[in-house]
């Protein structure tokens, strides 16, 4: 009896205790409300394992954008359907394009009134739209996303076809395009808030502690990296340093520079899952392809354009990137990026041998004086004064040989003939070192 009454002791304690202190919710609360890059997606990852590892209640992202680039929202929608935690899609203003697709990653999706989710269609930078190749695979993504997440694969596929048919919603000229009211209506939407509480509210998340995530340091030099601008200027720089290497002797701070430059260029790449091992691996044997051909093989030939063709291959895939999406718009700014940073680094260089010389830093590094022979600065005696004296042989000279000149043991050369040992020569010419004799007769 006494243990029955203790069990139901500790019982009533432990619901008591739910009751007076419930469980502490955490959720957190990540940003996706700017042009979807790249960079995007090391920030999402790092949100959702940080959630996962704190055993969080749910991750809200808050959407707010016009899209951007679909291989980094393929990225981010792999990250948030492989969540074990609860996500939540909060869009407050507008989830277009790649927006759309992250925001049916998520297994909830909450909608403020007047925001808009849909228009996917793949389209170029100019806003035309791109062939059916691209059209085909962004469709298998939203469809599959939508399916994953329990909602209508006809209308995910209408925002990115037109040609898809919707009775009620669109017919077969336009894309979808929903309304928050909309998008409730048609089962996208799963609730409609007006802000953060009331998404929490509505997702029995009521009291729940929000850690807003921002980007951290590293995430933020990535991005920055990962700039057009930026990482053309580290391709010139590291193009620049390694051709000045090659040229002086020595490891100095040109080539220090190339290597740090190159580092942060396929760093950032590899982190970003647009350069891989290979390409990495492709650029070093390409610099040593080159090296060889300055250094060691003549001329310049296969193993020099081979090395000039692997540098180049290896920086325009870092830049492009090797997933299954790639579009002409990737492609034609990574080409645009590789040229422009080829081409100024060239004139860059040009400038560099034309004016450097000129300055006094470069003249404080390199002997500008000429030692001349005419001020008296040789690299060997000359014997002008031997012209004309005579002597005798002291060795067969075949050409070269010994001389005897006024007691002195010259080395001499016979000017044509072989002049045997103990003939009479006379020197008729010298030549640097070398002293030039012919036969005059008998001793």
């Amino acid at each position: 009896m006494f243990r029955l009454n203790k069990t139901l002791f500790i019982s009533f304690l432990f619901f008591l205790n739910l009751q007076v202190f419930p469980q502490h919710k955490v959720v957190y609360l990540g940003a996706i409300d700017s042009e979807i890059d790249l960079g995007l997606s090391p920030y999402v990852s790092r949100v959702i394992s940080e959630a996962e590892k704190e055993n969080a209640d749910a991750v809200i992202f808050h959407i707010n954008t016009f899209g951007g680039r679909v291989d980094a929202a393929t990225q981010i929608k792999d990250a948030i359907l492989a969540s074990k935690v609860l996500t939540i899609a909060f869009i407050n203003n507008r989830a277009i394009s790649a927006g759309s697709l992250i925001a049916l990653s998520c297994r909830k999706i909450a909608m403020v009134p007047g925001s808009s989710i849909g228009a996917a269609t793949v389209v170029d930078q100019s806003g035309q739209k791109l062939s059916e190749k691209y059209q085909s695979y962004m469709r298998s993504e939203m469809r599959s996303t939508a399916e994953r997440n329990g909602r209508r694969t006809d209308i995910a596929q209408g925002m990115v076809d037109e040609r898809i048919v919707v009775e009620g919603l669109d017919d077969s000229t336009t894309l979808i395009t929903l309304t928050a009211d909309e998008a409730k209506k048609y089962g996208i939407a799963d609730t409609l808030v007006n802000n953060i509480d009331d998404l929490l509210k509505a997702f029995d998340l009521k009291g729940a502690e929000v850690k807003r995530m921002d980007f951290n340091w590293a995430e933020e030099v990535v991005r920055f990296l990962n700039n057009p601008i930026v990482s053309s200027l580290l391709i010139m720089i590291g193009l620049i340093g390694i051709y000045t290497e090659i040229k002086t002797p020595g490891w100095g701070l040109p080539g220090t520079v190339a290597l740090i430059s190159l580092a942060l260029f396929f760093g950032s790449s590899y982190i970003l899952q647009l350069a891989s091992i290979l390409d990495i691996l492709l650029f070093i044997a390409g610099v040593v392809l080159l090296a060889l051909e300055i250094f060691v093989i003549p001329g310049f030939g296969v193993t020099g354009i081979t090395g000039i063709v692997l540098i180049v291959a290896a920086l325009f895939m870092a830049l492009v990137g090797s997933g299954p999406f790639i579009d002409w718009n990737q492609v034609s700014i990574a080409i645009f990026q590789l040229a422009g940073a080829l081409v100024c680094s060239i004139l860059i260089f040009l400038l560099l041998v034309k004016f450097l010389p000129k300055t006094s830093a470069f003249n404080r590094l390199v002997l500008a004086d000429v030692e001349s022979a005419d001020k008296g600065f040789v690299s060997y005696p000359s014997d002008k004064e031997l012209i004309g004296k005579e002597g005798i042989a002291l060795t067969d000279l075949r050409p070269a040989g010994s001389a005897e000149f006024s007691g002195e043991r010259i080395d001499v050369v016979a000017d044509w003939d072989y002049i045997v040992r103990g003939k009479k020569v006379k020197v008729i010419r010298v030549e640097g070192i070398k002293v030039v004799v012919k036969e005059t007769g008998s001793s």
